[in-house]
């Protein structure tokens, strides 16, 4: 089988076109390509598949082997793999997603003749509480205090095609991430598990963001994550409507547009290296 090593921002995924390759049990494939180990090493496997409503469909994997609704810096990757490979010929394509349809727009490097950035319409945010889902009576979820451990965080949810419960701290880079995301992840009030962000605000247009993902642990890098975090600050009055987010891999400028309410997410994709192997 061949594959392609891809990452947005330190966000790593191992990419099967599927227009050419047929995988039999991605779940499980997901599990032995993604240990860094024994397998190729990424967050997870991300199948790229005739769509009869779309240019090309997304199947996405966690580590673990759950399935994920979508995945913000893997469908930039996406954009790139079939623009670069010749597969969809035009810069402005659609990809379909457990979460729907999404639109991106290609930036294309003039030297290359390659995709550099892209630009991923993320639709609209989802603040009803069972729509996340989470099991909350407050809605919209807006700095709810949650009991983890010892202490109480403020959280607000959101869902950005995945759950996600944004909590704002003082310091990021203090934080012992490996002790608190299972608690969150795992935590009674979000029956499909939560991607938690933590988020240290500088100041107006920049706040810095660690990720804890269901199914992958802490990864470098989240764009349905960073999407949420923007639109929650934003929510609570800390951010204006466009803002740099800053990860552990990179940076993704999110804009939250009052026109149609949706969430516009730029960022670049970048390939590693192509391979073959039996799996």
């Amino acid at each position: 089988m061949k594959f392609t090593k891809m990452h947005g921002i330190g966000n790593d995924y191992v990419y099967i076109d599927c227009f050419k390759e047929q995988v039999k049990d991605p779940s499980e494939l997901a599990i032995r390509v993604s240990d860094r180990h024994f397998g190729i090493g990424s967050d997870g496997l991300i199948l790229i598949k005739p769509s009869k409503v779309a240019d090309c469909e997304m199947e996405m994997y966690n580590m673990d082997g759950s399935r994920g609704e979508m995945c913000g810096n893997g469908i930039r990757c996406v954009g790139k793999y079939v623009y670069d490979n010749g597969i969809v010929n035009k810069t402005t394509l659609t990809v379909d997603t457990l979460a729907g349809v999404k639109t991106l727009k290609l930036q294309i490097d003039e030297s290359s003749k390659q995709v550099a950035m892209v630009t991923v319409n993320m639709g609209e945010p989802v603040f009803q509480p069972d729509q996340i889902p989470v099991l909350f009576e407050e809605n919209p979820v807006k700095s709810v205090l949650l009991a983890v451990g010892d202490r109480e965080y403020p959280i607000t949810c959101v869902s950005m095609g995945n759950p996600h419960a944004v909590t704002f701290v003082k310091d990021v880079d203090g934080l012992d991430l490996a002790e608190l995301g299972p608690c969150f992840e795992k935590h009674e009030k979000f029956p499909n598990r939560i991607n938690t962000e933590f988020v240290e605000i500088i100041d107006r247009n920049h706040m810095k963001m660690r990720v804890w993902e269901r199914g992958s642990g802490e990864t470098l890098a989240c764009g349905t994550g960073a999407c949420a975090s923007a639109v929650a600050a934003m929510l609570n009055g800390y951010v204006d409507r466009k803002i740099e987010v800053e990860l552990l891999g990179g940076s993704l400028s999110i804009r939250w547009n009052p026109e149609d309410n949706c969430v516009y997410m730029t960022g670049p994709a970048k390939m590693v290296y192509t391979g073959e192997g039996i799996f």
